[in-house]
This record gives C-alpha cells, structure tokens and sequence, in this order.
C-alpha cells in the first residue's frame, strides 16, 4: 500500500523536534511498516517497552474517538460505547482520519493529536497503559516507533492544547 507521506500535516522529523522542544525524552525505532498488531510482533520483541494499538473511532453523530490502550487488550466496541456514554461505534474512514488526524491507517497513534483541533478528536487513554514505564507508539508513520514514559505523553497532548480521559477499559471486554 502506498501513501504520500509528503502530504501529512507534520512530519515524523517535526514531531521528533517538537518532542525535543518540549524536552520529552524518546528513543525512536526504525523498522519495516507494519499495519497490524500481528504484523508488529516480530518489530515488538526488539523494543522494550508496552506495546499499543490505537483506534480511530466516530460515532453516528460524527463525532470521533482516538483509543489507545495496550496491544493485548481486548475490546468490544459496544460494550465501549457503553462505557464512554456514547452512540455506537464504527471505524473512522480512511479519509476521516487524514482530516482530523492528519495520518494513513496503520499509523494511528496519539501523537497525531499534534495535527488535531482542540476538541475535534475525544481522546480516551487505557489506564493500565498509562501505569506501564514505557510505552510504544508510532511517531506519525508506521515505520518507524518512538518510546517514552506515559507522564510525557500527557505532556504532549497538553501542550498541543488537548484534554483526555484516562480510563480503565477492562468492563469494555469481550465476553
């Protein structure tokens, strides 16, 4: 698959500088793409650190959700509904997540809040990924994982002038 990388909003070298900015300590991994958690496993096993996922979701008012929790967790998207007091659940299209995240399926990740407007985008954090040391994710493109500590990550959706909800998912399983 094939994406013009050159069009997104901020580049991983930009978010790499603002991270620095904001004197957030990271480690960045280069790596093949991967588009799935399975994908990721091989990449994971190199990289110590609590390794995420992350899903774009709208509901039937339009409105959108970023969900990033842990890569084992599992969810079912009504009982998230359900937990968040929200409507249904679907997955944001491709193009949804371009204008709102600035970013190509396969490289969600909470980072691209820096492309988001303030309020556009719910962002929901599992709360046994914010207790973890380190914590994964792609740096805008999924070729690449940044680590850092969860705290600085909070940082970062701060200072791009974002709130978000740390949240315990485990009532959202599957039964």
């Amino acid at each position: 698959m094939y994406y013009d990388y050159s069009a997104m909003p901020t580049s991983p070298d930009a978010l790499m500088r603002r991270l620095s900015d904001l004197k957030i300590p990271y480690d960045l991994h280069h790596h093949e793409a991967v588009f799935t958690v399975a994908q990721s496993d091989k990449i994971s096993a190199s990289i110590t650190a609590l390794h995420t996922r992350n899903m774009f979701l709208r509901t039937k008012k339009k409105e959108n959700y970023l969900v990033t929790l842990s890569d084992e967790t599992p969810i079912d998207l009504k009982k998230l509904s359900d937990l968040l007091e929200c409507g249904r659940f679907s997955f944001g299209s491709p193009d949804r997540l371009f204008e709102h995240l600035g970013v190509y399926p396969g490289s969600v990740t909470p980072l691209s809040v820096i492309n988001a407007q303030p309020h556009a985008v719910t962002i929901i954090l599992e709360k046994s990924m914010m207790d973890a040391d380190v914590v994964a994710y792609h740096p805008l493109q999924n070729t690449m994982t940044v680590t850092m500590k969860p705290d600085d990550l909070l940082k970062f959706i701060k200072a791009c002038g974002h709130e978000y909800a740390i949240v315990d998912l485990s009532a959202a399983a599957p039964d």
